[in-house]
């Protein structure tokens, strides 16, 4: 049994006045609204500066009220609804994507779960609740939330929209197993699903240190699961012409955008609180000041972290092109989940190990001798199969013909193109018209006035 189920302790919280309650659900929604507005005109300046572009300078100083203006030019356009939708459906879909995207931040810590803060006299948590299983709870409102897409899509009455949908439902489904699979790493190693039991957990050492694989699963799976660049396959305005949006206008879509920039932020807060140590402060700080994990200071540590993993976002987006479809069931499917998995194996047999009181070294020879097995293992295999995709490539080389299904195409890798005729320039092909000295075609024949005096 891990040493950390004994000290979870949740009793602290649901003994709020109902008062106290209102006020940390009015943070909550404020803090991720305003998040979201800034988060808005942060991407588009930064997007802006990796592109030598200006960006956003007009609305507020340095532009900061942009996504302000976006927001009310949205809701004062004219809202439609198209002829052939589902008026019930069309109208509920983008309430469906967006209220779940606000619900996961009620267990998330902002600070140590005992009585550190006073407000207006009263002591409590920063933490609206928590429960002993809060992660599944953040699992199963982010999987109602995608329900508001397909929803979208099917409603609209359109073909477009509908495969938009469908392109986000399987999305999702291939991601969330290997983002639950990186979520039982850390189960095992703090003991508790308890998302405030996880941070205390982490006060020696974060778990991004302890899970590497775990973390970089997690941030390609949260990627994905937001439908954000290169991931963006719902909404590829090349392939689908908007995606499961298209048919919406007005307020209906700033709901939408409103649930992609807040599920972006919610699942930043999630990989803060798994990974990267919650509220807690960074290691330079937190050893020569002992009141930085206390008072109001963990609320900064905690945004400053999300901040960052936003960025992250924003970066990718401006340097990554959109994957192809085919790419990202490949990467969900045939990478993501068996890596997880194996991981998630080996993470249950180091756990048992130590509580077997096995010590450090036997653990790390085990963990060895399986990876150089793993490691042995795939060279032969890709030793093996290599040879006849050779000698494939070599024949497909070989019998390539553009022309032959009546229409040119392309080759395939390890195909070449049979040599062009080498066609005359501009200037023989005028010397040829006038009767100049070089007519002579490439066979050898005379041409033009050569071939009229012979």
């Amino acid at each position: 049994m891990s040493p950390y189920l004994a000290a979870e302790d949740l009793s602290m919280f649901g003994q709020d006045p109902w008062w106290l309650v209102v006020i940390k659900a009015v943070f909550c929604f404020a803090f991720l609204m305003v998040t979201v507005l800034f988060s808005i005109v942060w991407e588009r300046k930064v997007v802006a500066w990796m592109q030598l572009r200006i960006g956003p300078n007009r609305h507020g100083p340095w532009g900061m009220l942009q996504s302000l203006a976006d927001g009310i030019k949205l809701m004062l356009k004219e809202d439609l609804i198209v002829k052939r939708a589902d008026k019930v459906v069309y109208i509920l879909a983008p309430i469906v994507a967006a209220i779940p995207a606000f619900m996961a931040i009620a267990v998330i810590p902002f600070g140590p779960a005992g009585n550190e803060i006073s407000i207006f006299g009263t002591r409590t948590t920063m933490q609206l609740t928590d429960l002993p299983i809060a992660m599944l709870y953040i699992l199963a409102v982010a999987s109602v939330g995608i329900y508001g897409i397909v929803l979208a899509g099917w409603s609209s009455g359109s073909t477009y929209p509908l495969l938009g949908g469908l392109r986000s439902c399987a999305q999702m489904i291939s991601y969330e197993i290997a983002m639950g699979a990186a979520f039982a790493s850390v189960f095992l190693y703090s003991g508790s699903m308890s998302t405030s039991a996880i941070v205390e957990a982490q006060q020696d050492r974060w778990y991004i240190i302890l899970l590497p694989v775990s973390f970089i699963i997690y941030v390609v799976t949260m990627v994905g699961e937001t439908n954000r660049a290169p991931f963006d396959m719902p909404e590829s305005e090349g392939d689908l012409v908007g995606g499961f949006n298209t048919e919406y206008s007005s307020i209906k879509f700033a709901m939408f955008m409103l649930a992609e920039y807040v599920n972006m932020v919610t699942v930043s807060a999630v990989s803060v609180t798994l990974f990267l140590g919650g509220w807690r402060a960074p290691w330079p700080v937190s050893t020569f000041w002992e009141g930085a994990n206390h008072g109001w200071w963990p609320l900064l540590w905690f945004t400053i972290k999300v901040q960052l993993l936003l960025f992250f976002f924003i970066w990718l987006r401006g340097t990554l092109p959109r994957v192809r479809y085919d790419q990202l069931m490949k990467l969900g499917w045939k990478v993501l989940i068996p890596v997880s998995v194996v991981w998630l194996m080996l993470v249950a047999t180091v756990r048992t190990l130590r509580n077997e009181n096995y010590d450090f070294a036997d653990i790390a020879l085990y963990i060895g001798g399986g990876v150089l097995v793993l490691l042995l293992l795939s060279f032969v295999v890709d030793m093996f199969r290599g040879k006849p995709k050779e000698e494939e490539k070599a024949a497909q080389a070989a019998d390539f013909d553009p022309m032959a299904g009546g229409f040119p195409v392309p080759p395939l890798p390890g195909q070449e193109l049979p040599p062009v005729p080498r066609r005359s320039s501009r200037r023989e092909r005028e010397l040829i018209v006038s009767g100049g000295v070089n007519t002579q075609s490439d066979d050898g024949s005379l041409d033009g006035k050569e071939a009229s005096d012979g």
